[in-house]
């Protein structure tokens, strides 16, 4: 048995754009049905939704029967005794990539990368759990730091401030802007495409791109998305299965119901 490699983390790497979907509906159906419809990667959402390791472990069960998706899970938080705990859970479920939001300075980024990796790297704990094949693939501790990826959110004007050097972490294999709390923490909020926060953010792709490390963003504006990818997004979310179904359902009522036309995309993000 082999530790698969992960094809996310490769891709990014080598500056293809991938394309993905927040999935924030805990699934598996729905996840089912994403996971069919083309996406590169799939964003399983456990910070601002109910989902927990075990509806993550299954929601990535049903992903990997779709050639060319790739799972990646939020984890509620990454700092402190409990962050180490939930990056050892999440990544024990065989889920090799991981965003990690709130991350202000390169202190904790080097933490982070501590936590993603076995020793003498790191300070993950060893086990027999699904991703080493429950203990079948007996490579997998000395394999599995090179599969494993990285994403930290860059979300307060703490993490803006220190962004070089939290891109500049060796282990961090890619930043990830989040507008909506980024436009809160600069006076916008409900408002992340203010003209500075364009320029905040134009700046910080900037930044990143500087460090050599992947870009990641999500708008559900089409053409914010196009231009994001113009400014060198590498991993971008397009929209979240939650708003498809608000926007689909609303509009189907209102056809037969003359309620209100649906509401247009909302300003704001995760």
């Amino acid at each position: 048995m082999k530790t698969p490699v992960n094809a996310f983390k490769k891709a990014i790497a080598e500056k293809r754009t991938q394309y993905g979907l927040w999935v924030s509906l805990m699934g598996p159906l729905n996840t089912e049905i994403c996971a069919a419809a083309g996406f590169d990667w799939l964003l399983l959402d456990a910070e601002h939704t109910p989902n927990d390791p075990a509806n993550v472990l299954q929601q990535a069960q049903v992903i990997a029967a779709y050639p060319g998706v790739s799972a990646v899970a939020r984890i509620p938080m990454g700092h402190g005794y409990i962050g180490q705990a939930l990056i050892k859970q999440y990544l024990d479920t065989g889920v090799q990539s991981l965003l990690v939001p709130m991350v202000d300075t390169p202190e904790q980024a080097r933490e982070l990368v501590r936590c993603m990796r076995y020793p003498p790297g790191g300070i993950r704990g060893m086990a027999a759990t699904r991703a080493s094949g429950w203990g079948r693939n007996t490579s997998y501790a000395k394999e599995a730091n090179d599969q494993v990826c990285l994403l930290v959110q860059a979300e307060t004007r703490e993490a803006i401030k220190n962004l070089d050097a939290i891109a500049a972490t060796e282990g961090v294999d890619g930043v990830f802007i989040g507008p909506a709390d980024l436009s809160a923490a600069f006076g916008h909020v409900g408002d992340p495409w203010h003209p500075e926060m364009q320029d905040i953010i134009a700046d910080a792709f900037r930044r990143i791109q500087a460090a050599g490390k992947a870009i990641g963003i999500l708008t559900l504006d089409e053409t914010l998305a196009r231009k994001h990818v113009e400014m060198g997004a590498t991993f971008i979310a397009l929209g979240t299965d939650s708003n498809l179904m608000l926007k689909s359902t609303t509009a189907l009522a209102a056809k037969f119901k003359g309620a209100a036309q649906p509401p247009a995309a909302p300003k704001g993000n995760y």
